[in-house]
């Protein structure tokens, strides 16, 4: 497929930052919406390292596409209801339970619920956060640090390595935190510590 640049200029930039805005109003709209209905969640994935590394260094934060949500399995059934009464389509695709803005809305666009203390896949060393591994940032649920740095490197994919190394990039996390994890984790931690420019 063969796409022109026919973008430029003004019209350039604000497609750009409407992206990025979007993003953000998805975030605060779920925040929103769980909080009303009284279900505990946290922010996780690329958001809650937003929110983490902003607390070190605002010109290290890196803008996401993702919106990821993580939940009690006990609070599914509630947060499904409050999620679709406020307007978002329920999704069940690839075993990820999510929702779009719109019932045609494309999955990367979509809000990912993940559960708290259940394995997000069947090779991680470590399950998903306790509900308990949460802290307010800015009035909004956010999983601490030590448990997002954990989920990143249970995950270890591209994007988790990249958000790895900008959270050492920003001293919040350096080789002291390897004996906070099992084994195999700590390991992949002193990889990145070792290989900072990848």
């Amino acid at each position: 497929m063969s796409i022109s640049f026919h973008l430029t200029g003004a019209a350039l930039w604000e497609r750009m930052n409407r992206a990025v805005e979007r993003i953000q109003e998805r975030l605060e709209r779920t925040a929103r919406t769980l909080e009303q209905a009284g279900i505990p969640y946290a922010i996780i994935g690329g958001n809650a390292v937003r929110a983490w590394v902003a607390q070190a260094d605002e010109a290290a934060v890196r803008t996401t596409r993702d919106v990821d949500i993580l939940l009690r399995r006990s609070d599914w059934d509630a947060a499904k209801a409050a999620m679709t009464a406020a307007g978002f389509a329920y999704r069940h695709a690839g075993g990820i339970e999510m929702f779009l803005d719109t019932p045609d809305g494309k999955a990367r666009d979509a809000v990912r619920m993940l559960f708290a203390s259940e394995f997000v896949e069947p090779s991680h060393v470590t399950p998903a956060p306790d509900m308990t591994e949460t802290l307010e940032i800015q009035t909004h649920q956010t999983v601490t640090l030590e448990a997002l740095v954990r989920m990143k490197l249970n995950s270890f994919r591209d994007k988790d390595r990249m958000h790895l190394r900008d959270m050492i990039d920003v001293e919040l996390v350096d080789a002291s935190w390897c004996s906070r994890y099992p084994a195999p984790l700590a390991a992949r931690l002193q990889e990145l510590l070792d290989t900072p420019n990848g």
